[in-house]
């Protein structure tokens, strides 16, 4: 399956050390290599890049992990296709515009018989589960505050009711953000790290790659990773449980809910995650 990565601090961050360990994961330490992207916001707008081939391998990678790329808020994936042919229209993360901002949104998961009824603005361009998860959101969004964007907190819990639903169709771990914030939900596999003063060195795990960020950051900053799976090896990240919900702001989780995931989900992920006989 996919893998996600994100970011959300409380001042523009530079995410390439992070993306560096990750990137690896598409094609080179795991086999994760069709497709990847990255998006990070720049205010309401957001800048991003992607490719359908490996992160391991693709020059696009290689320019973004020397792009000066400083955000509050970033997403990136890389592909393990499970439904949907491999190309452009198929690669994550995928955007929308939703009142007057651009939203973010990618998925790791496998949603099963789902085929969400699209009556509104938001149709997929691919063939992926994912997209049409995105647009389903979206549109519940839109359909529940259809003239401008309520306040955080009651967005937050409209998200929630959306993704209860959604989560009933397998399994649905994703990230979404509007540039405000940004949301993380986990049904099998997430993890994510708060790194604040007093900074420390961090080292990847993929790569022989470490970082001394108290030489980067300052007393006031606060930064939060999540992604599939630890990427350095020296720090302690917490486990998102099954069906958290968390909402990040300024580089810290700020509000949380539970859904409950189908005991046919768990199932399924316990399935695809036993070992092979031989």
């Amino acid at each position: 399956m996919c893998q996600l990565l994100c970011m959300n601090c409380v001042t523009p961050t530079d995410i390439t050390f992070s993306f560096t360990g990750f990137s690896a994961h598409g094609g080179k330490t795991a086999q994760h290599a069709d497709g990847f992207g990255l998006a990070f916001f720049e205010d309401k707008a957001c800048r991003l890049f992607i490719d359908d081939a490996s992160s391991a391998t693709s020059p696009i990678a290689e320019l973004v992990k020397r792009y000066p790329i400083k955000s509050k808020n970033v997403i990136a994936h890389i592909r393990k296709a499970t439904q949907g042919s491999i190309g452009l229209e198929n690669t994550h993360p995928f955007m929308r515009e939703l009142w007057g901002r651009h939203w973010i949104f990618a998925l790791n998961g496998d949603l099963q018989e789902f085929q969400p009824r699209l009556t509104g603005l938001y149709h997929p361009v691919g063939d992926t589960d994912s997209e049409a998860a995105f647009c389903m959101l979206l549109q519940g969004l839109r359909k529940r505050f259809p003239c401008s964007q309520t306040p955080l907190p009651e967005l937050f819990h409209t998200i929630e009711e959306i993704t209860r639903e959604i989560s009933r169709y397998g399994i649905f771990n994703f990230l979404l953000s509007n540039g405000q914030a940004l949301f993380a939900f986990c049904s099998t596999n997430l993890y994510y790290i708060v790194r604040q003063w007093p900074f420390s060195i961090a080292r990847l795990l993929d790569t022989e790659v470490e970082i001394d960020f108290s030489q980067t950051n300052v007393e006031n900053d606060r930064v939060s990773v999540i992604a599939t799976m630890p990427l350095t090896s020296n720090e302690t990240w917490t486990q998102f449980e099954a069906g958290q919900l968390l909402m990040f702001q300024d580089g810290r989780p700020v509000r949380e809910s539970m859904i409950e995931i189908p005991e046919a989900v768990k199932k399924r992920n316990d399935e695809q995650q036993a070992p092979v006989g031989v």
